[in-house]
């Protein structure tokens, strides 16, 4: 008796070989979805070598992609590894994803809210890389908190209360996790078709009905213009709806960091302050701004105001913070950070940046920030390498505030202040302070449904 033949792959049953689909994308030309889902499939197989992916990936970032092709890949990508089956959760499963900012912990307070207004929130999130923090390493400054779970532990926790805050696990989208290390060594990251491929295929791996996009605007995000930031969104609406799921995105501005705290764990802090009823304005307005949307497209506040007082609403009873709790206990972490952020880790010593001058803050470079806060040792530049959870930078004043020569402009929190001194100048070349009150933009610039 002869041995059964293996199945054939993709790639023998479509028309063009590897090497033709990399040049008809290199000359502009279109490839079909049956041979975008072969080449997805022959690389994660082990049938499309490294090198011929990063030319496939070279030759999206010059040629680009139709909203055809860019849809095709995006569920090839999802496609890869399993697709979590959340329909034993009832209720519109929503989540959030940022393009990464300075100072962005909105998705430590807005999960917590959303859920407290019943909606659940499945959320997925990532870790720091290059100048902009990670949810991941946020969370971790907790004492206890584990981000890495199984698909069936993350449904059970969904199931039990609601919500759950993890990292992307080995079997969801592993075709992006493996890309996205090629990208980020040849150059190609910043590609509207390839970033919506990235995005999308993780979150429609994770089981949700609706998704609601905060891409970032400025100096301090991937997106510098309002162009390109909105070029971007209606890419991840179109192709996020093409899906068949409920997608919208707020064009939110990055050119300066959001809130006061650059950090883990005091960012961490800061997004449990809003949950109390504090925090600061910039922050609160950009959480409830991303909260109403969530709310809508779940169908529980049929208007952004209705929206808003139910997310006021859940803070003022407490449900908001009581549910971070469940979620921080569910997780190994101690609960009781959520109402004493004191527990989290801090750095010994704080050492103040005076004013040099008198005048306002016109603006923070939100870039050359984030960059200080890494090498303070809050972020990273290589992907295996630890973050110190204590260290950061706190701004005591942001654009638009007064301030008096020798006041205190900023605090630097670290383990010795040498390393303080090694970046006193840099935070104060961020500031730029003048004699007149600036104009403070608002914060979201637009909204995109279609």
């Amino acid at each position: 008796m002869s041995k059964k033949s293996k199945t054939p792959s993709k790639l023998s049953r479509v028309a063009r070989s590897v090497p033709e689909m990399i040049a008809a994308k290199r000359d502009g030309g279109a490839l079909e979805p049956a041979e975008l889902e072969a080449l997805i499939e022959g690389f994660v197989s082990g049938e499309v070598a490294d090198y011929q992916m990063t030319a496939f990936a070279m030759a999206v970032f010059f040629r680009g992609m139709s909203p055809e092709e860019t849809a095709a890949l995006t569920l090839a990508m999802r496609d890869s590894g399993d697709v979590v089956d959340l329909s034993s959760v009832p209720g519109v499963k929503v989540d959030k994803h940022s393009t990464g900012g300075v100072g962005d912990k909105v998705s430590i307070c807005l999960a917590p809210m959303v859920t407290a207004c019943g909606v659940p929130v499945p959320m997925i999130s990532g870790r720091g890389l290059g100048h902009t923090g990670g949810t991941l390493d946020k969370l971790e400054a907790i004492p206890g908190f584990k981000v890495e779970t199984t698909t069936k532990r993350f449904v059970r926790q969904i199931e039990k209360i609601g919500c759950a805050l993890i990292g992307q696990t080995a079997d969801l989208a592993p075709a992006d996790r493996r890309l996205y290390a090629l990208r980020d060594v040849s150059a190609t990251i910043e590609s509207i078709p390839l970033i919506t491929a990235s995005i999308l295929s993780k979150k429609l791996a994770e089981g949700i009905d609706a998704l609601v996009l905060d891409v970032k605007v400025g100096d301090g995000a991937f997106m510098k213009t309002e162009k390109q930031a909105r070029e971007l969104a209606e890419s991840l609406v179109r192709v996020g709806r093409h899906a068949g799921k409920k997608v919208s995105a707020l064009l939110t501005r990055m050119d300066a960091p959001l809130g006061h705290a650059v950090g883990n764990a005091v960012e961490s802090a800061e997004a449990f302050a809003v949950l109390a009823g504090g925090g600061p304005e910039d922050l609160r307005e950009c959480t409830f701004a991303l909260g109403a949307e969530m709310l809508r497209l779940a169908g529980v506040a049929k208007t952004e105001a209705a929206a808003r007082k139910r997310l006021a609403k859940c803070i003022a009873d407490g449900s908001a913070a009581k549910k971070m709790q469940e979620v921080v206990k569910a997780q190994g972490g101690d609960p009781r950070v959520v109402l004493e952020p004191d527990r989290l880790p801090s750095a010994p010593h704080a050492v103040i940046i005076p004013s040099p001058s008198s005048g306002y803050v016109k603006s923070i470079d939100a870039r050359e920030i984030g960059l200080t806060a890494v090498h303070l040792g809050a972020g990273r530049t290589r992907a295996d390498q630890e973050v110190d959870p204590a260290v950061g930078i706190l701004l005591d004043k942001k654009p638009g505030d007064e301030v008096s020569q020798g006041e205190r402009l900023a605090r630097i929190l670290v383990r010795n202040r040498a390393a303080a001194r090694a970046v006193t100048g840099r935070i104060l070349e961020a500031y730029t302070i003048t004699q007149r009150r600036p104009k403070v933009q608002p914060l979201v610039i637009d909204t995109i449904r279609r």
